[in-house]
């Protein structure tokens, strides 16, 4: 089975209630990753998407530079892994 580059993203700082999943998604479109995008509890916003490491870095970045305003920290925590998405969704 093939692997496939996994990130996982925590956003903090203003992302819940300004669209954030919304633009995640829509950006999503545009590269060649699968995943999703949901709110946790503590006010942070997680994102998982994986494909080449290629796309995911081109993808990240431009989650972050469409809602550069809000986002005050970005954790990222990368890993290789068999394919577990189909498309892309918020959650």
């Amino acid at each position: 089975m093939t692997e496939v580059q996994h990130e996982t993203v925590l956003f903090s700082g203003r992302v819940q209630g300004v669209g954030f999943r919304y633009t995640a998604a829509q950006v999503a479109r545009e590269f060649e990753v699968a995943g999703h995008v949901t709110n946790l509890d503590d006010g942070r916003v997680r994102l998982e998407a994986e494909g080449t490491p290629a796309e995911l870095e081109a993808f990240v970045t431009a989650v972050q530079e469409r809602m550069h305003g809000y986002i005050r920290k970005a954790e990222r925590l990368t890993a290789r892994r068999a394919p577990q998405f189909r498309g892309f969704s918020i959650q």
